[in-house]
């Protein structure tokens, strides 16, 4: 068994200091995600450093409305930053496309997608038809990349929703997905089919430990015949049962993925319409969801008197309190007027325990509003070692919260460098290792909903002055250091 269900029996556990946060969203210019059905869902949030200033800034979707960007200029101020005037934006994901260490921007759009190229200091230039992207017009609601060896830019992968012009749609009319490979030229389309209405995609190493597609899909407009989906990378093809791979059918939303007992193995969080699945990476290489005891279906709305189930969109883990276990926040909202859904639905942020287990902290945190939530991402905005949240609404405004959790421990974070193609080695795999234990996470572009981001990664130590860090490169060459508590470290690949 692994960690969090084994320590369920253990006894005299220390009770952790529970999260604070502190409503910051004044500081915001209005913003908000609106439109029709066809942004009912997106709604996605960018968290990447477009300045080099060390400190993340911001891009938010804006549906029919411009999208957002912002500029973080210390101490939870904020300047925003003229981008361009296109609206249908859904999300956008950063990355660096072409290698020159400036992140760039792939922008989800009801449309034509963008590929943005970061100029520095927060500008862009719109790099599409520079960078060969297939002119291709859907409706994308999902979007990861990741490195072959040797290739010199990313392969992308493309969920597209439901297919707008199939007259006997919206139902059983999922519209096709696809892989955009690099070429000469620029980047080829490859159809990754079946589509069954995606609304988020992961590249990461599953428990086989290969490179991995995960697609978590909408049963409300496929229905029937579909499922979650699991690509094999290399071989190219959909794994099934015998490969561990076991159907599961939801109404798919967001995707969070990080190992939860530091076996270097990846639990995979799965939000969608009702329970929100927490799938465990079992020792004989299957998953299997957890029990229902572990704290995180998180069904229904926790405060308010609406029994109804809950409706769970961009979830991420992040440690709160620094005391080396990750912790889960889940942006909750109605699609927009379901009725037999919750429309009182507050955000969930899951406090793990421990003993592993989780405790609903969102209202005693100062979080748990009722807006139609969205997009999300945990990230320092001032620098003082505690993560913070960014939360995007559907016809609601942006909200920001600064953690002011007290008796928060030691941390560290962990950028990675290497020469030449993936220079931010997406794809690597990173353990911290503390005398209270090892934990592991993984560098990867996707998942979420409908956004994410592109920042050192963050782990709490506990009372660990310092941790032994070891990373295995894209390549699976293996790299050591020893680095001390309270900072931001970039470790360069060794020659």
């Amino acid at each position: 068994m692994i960690r969090f269900i084994a320590l369920w029996a253990a006894t005299a556990l220390p009770v952790p200091a529970e999260p604070v946060f502190e409503d910051m969203s004044a500081h915001l210019p209005p913003h908000s995600y609106v439109g029709g059905w066809e942004h009912f869902v997106g709604g996605g949030v960018a968290v990447f450093d477009c300045n080099d200033d060390g400190l993340p800034d911001i891009f938010a979707a804006g549906g029919t409305m411009p999208p957002l960007l912002l500029e973080n200029t210390g101490e939870f101020t904020f300047r925003q930053v003229d981008l361009f005037a296109v609206t249908g934006v859904t999300g956008g994901y950063p990355l660096d496309v072409d290698n020159d260490g400036i992140m760039d921007l792939f922008v989800l759009r009801v449309g034509v997608n963008l590929m943005l190229r970061g100029t520095g200091a927060c500008q862009f230039e719109d790099a599409t038809a520079l960078w060969g992207l297939p002119p291709h017009d859907a409706w994308t609601t999902a979007f990861s990349a990741w490195w072959h060896p040797d290739a010199d830019r990313p392969t992308m992968a493309i969920g597209n929703y439901v297919d707008r012009n199939d007259s006997d749609g919206p139902f059983e009319a999922c519209d096709g997905n696809l892989v955009l490979n690099p070429v000469a030229d620029g980047y080829e389309a490859q159809a990754l089919a079946p589509g069954f209405c995606p609304l988020s995609m992961l590249a990461a190493y599953d428990l086989r430990g290969k490179l991995a597609l995960r697609i978590s899909n909408d049963r409300h407009y496929y229905i029937s015949g579909g499922s979650e989906q699991m690509w094999d990378i290399a071989a190219e093809r959909f794994l099934g049962v015998d490969d561990g791979w076991p159907q599961l059918s939801l109404w798919g939303m967001g995707i969070a993925s990080r190992d939860l007992d530091g076996d270097g193995r990846d639990e995979v969080m799965l939000t969608s319409m009702g329970d929100q699945v927490l799938q465990i990476a079992g020792p004989d290489g299957f998953y299997r969801n957890a029990p229902y005891a572990i704290g995180t279906y998180a069904q229904r709305p926790h405060v308010g008197d609406d029994g109804r189930p809950s409706t769970g969109w961009h979830a991420e883990f992040g440690d709160i309190d620094n005391d080396g276990r990750a912790d889960l926040f889940i942006a909750k909202g109605n699609v927009d007027q379901m009725p037999g859904m919750a429309m009182e639905d507050p955000n969930n942020l899951l406090h793990q325990q421990p003993d592993g287990r989780f405790k609903e902290t969102a209202a005693t945190a100062g979080v748990a509003t009722t807006a139609r939530s969205r997009g999300a991402a945990l990230a320092d905005f001032d620098g003082d070692g505690r993560l913070d949240l960014l939360v995007s609404n559907r016809r609601a405004p942006l909200e920001i919260y600064r953690n002011i959790t007290p008796g928060t421990e030691n941390w560290l974070r962990i950028a990675l460098f290497q020469q030449g193609p993936n220079r931010n080695a997406i794809g690597a795999r990173i353990s911290v290792e503390t005398p209270a234990g090892k934990q592991t996470a993984q560098t990867y572009v996707g998942g979420g909903h409908a956004g994410g981001q592109a920042l050192p990664l963050h782990f709490g130590l506990g009372a660990a002055a310092r941790a032994r860090v070891t990373v295995v490169w894209p390549d699976g060459a293996t790299q050591t250091e020893t680095l001390d508590a309270g900072g931001t470290h970039v470790i360069a690949k060794s020659p």
